[in-house]
């Protein structure tokens, strides 16, 4: 795994302050905090239906002090933001192209020095989406690690972590379970979002 803003000491600490101060001014709350079991970790972003919740999990994340990476369309990784996106804790995501990004994201959640958390946005993109992706159910799976509910309702300002969730091989099952979790928080653009 690369370097982040996260393993970042100094800018890290400063981070975490404006996070706290910024999050609180503004009325937000965040809730929850990381069982140790799920120091490695798949963290499920939903509702995604906004530019605005990366800005918004980045500060939940300082906040709950995670050390997360997350993955986002290879197109926001472009010059000249590249370097900036990768640091924010960025994986680039081609969707045009069938790569084994499950087994590589579940190998390098395995071979994680310390404790790391992966994000994946289950609807795979911020516009509506009926059907989600399932690569966090496997990604979290084939690693053999958790997968935390982590949720932002911004018609309540709340966020943060819920229970955590073991795949039980059944994911038809799993992901009935899994999205009721999810049914009653509202995203920036809650249209675009169903659970």
């Amino acid at each position: 795994m690369h370097r982040t803003i996260f393993t970042t000491p100094v800018v890290n600490a400063l981070l975490r302050a404006g996070s706290i101060a910024f999050l609180k001014l503004t009325g937000w709350k965040v809730e929850g905090s990381l069982p140790p079991e799920a120091s490695k970790a798949v963290l499920i972003a939903a509702p995604h239906t906004s530019n605005w919740d990366l800005p918004y999990t980045l500060m939940v994340c300082f906040v709950l002090r995670l050390n997360i990476y997350w993955m986002g369309k290879s197109s926001i990784f472009k010059w000249p933001f590249r370097g900036i996106m990768m640091w924010l804790g960025g994986i680039p995501v081609n969707r045009e192209q069938s790569t084994n990004l499950v087994a590589s994201s579940a190998q390098a959640l395995q071979d994680a020095d310390g404790a790391v958390q992966l994000i994946v946005p289950p609807e795979g993109t911020r516009s509506k989406a009926t059907y989600w992706k399932t690569g966090f159910y496997y990604i979290a799976s084939t690693a053999k690690v958790p997968i935390v509910m982590a949720y932002m309702d911004y018609s309540q300002k709340r966020s943060g972590l819920g229970p955590l969730f073991h795949p039980t091989g059944d994911i038809e099952k799993d992901m009935i379970a899994i999205k009721a979790f999810y049914a009653n928080f509202k995203g920036k653009n809650a249209q675009q979002f169903e659970a």
